[in-house]
């Protein structure tokens, strides 16, 4: 299990206030005293004058723990560089890495992500994109490249490039969830599985429909209103499944659907945290497992919901 950081500087979507900023380093410290050292970010990560924020953050909080880091690389950082128009050349998508190492402070990432793939719109980008992949590994800048966003039938032709580069592909992150578990997540996931790819399942939690937290008369401010409004409605029978099981489980629902569904299906979910109270909450997650009747009641019940999340649109098939 890792943590995502999307929430860390997006004041639109997650209502961040730089008076967060220290619980989240209670957060960051936490996580690694109790062995997780997987940090998912983005250099698009923060909004307006707060864009790199998220990167800004985890550098500052590397350098201030007083925990268990004895070198930056037992701080696992995935960092994913969007695809922006204007960066068209490998040297540009290198420079990318770069400045967020200087936002990081540190010397090398764990995993650099090609945050999405232009295949759908600029399928001449896209070779420039996968090269800045190989410079990066190859000057070290790495120590792993990832993707995100990529279904299965591009996964495997930047696996193939990166292979004849010498580059081996490490990761795949995709939003993977019981609300978001088509066709395509599981035909991606068993590719990820053909070549040795390790899926990085975000949005665990379905933005935080899967919680229990929130119902038609108790949204959350902000956009997700809109889509938790169209949503939410459909999902008794799934929220019941999943609140039975928890009982049963002496866990929370956003422990059994956010952390172990997805590690009994052989992902890493990253689940976002802004609170202490968030992470406490994801670690009781580990050490158990679903059993199979379990996982196959809770699919049952998630093929039943008449609308599923909406998939990212930079999503390629």
């Amino acid at each position: 299990m890792g943590f995502g950081t999307w929430a860390w500087g997006n004041q639109l979507l997650w209502g961040y206030q730089e008076s967060m900023d220290s619980e989240l380093q209670e957060c960051f410290n936490l996580a690694l005293k109790n062995g997780i050292n997987l940090f998912d970010t983005a250099d698009s990560y923060g909004t307006g004058k707060l864009n790199g924020q998220s990167e800004r953050l985890l550098g500052k909080f590397i350098r201030e723990c007083q925990g268990p880091i004895k070198s930056p690389d037992d701080v696992i950082i995935a960092t994913k560089f969007a695809a922006y128009p204007w960066r068209l050349t490998s040297g540009q998508f290198v420079n990318a890495c770069k400045s967020s190492l200087e936002r990081l402070q540190i010397d090398r990432l764990g995993i650099g992500q090609l945050h999405w793939s232009t295949a759908n719109y600029a399928p001449l980008q896209e070779r420039a994109l996968w090269d800045g992949l190989v410079e990066m590994y190859d000057k070290g800048l790495v120590r792993a490249v990832g993707v995100s966003n990529y279904g299965p039938k591009q996964l495997l032709k930047i696996h193939s490039y990166l292979a004849s580069r010498g580059v081996p592909l490490s990761s795949a992150q995709v939003q993977f969830s019981l609300l978001s578990m088509g066709d395509e997540q599981m035909e991606l996931k068993t590719v990820c599985d053909s070549l040795g790819v390790r899926l990085i399942a975000y949005s665990p939690l379905g933005l935080g429909m899967l919680t229990g937290k929130y119902d038609a008369s108790n949204l959350p401010n902000g956009p997700r209103s809109v889509l938790f409004r169209q949503i939410l409605p459909g999902l008794e029978s799934l929220l019941s499944c999943l609140s039975g099981i928890a009982d049963r489980k002496g866990k929370t629902m956003s422990q059994v659907v956010a952390i172990n569904w997805c590690i009994c299906k052989g992902a890493i979910p990253i689940p976002g945290v802004k609170t202490v109270r968030h992470v406490e909450d994801n670690l009781g997650a580990l050490g158990w497992r679903l059993s199979p009747d379990e996982i196959s009641e809770l699919e049952a019940a998630a093929m039943e919901c008449p609308k599923k999340m909406v998939q990212n649109i930079f999503q390629t098939a």
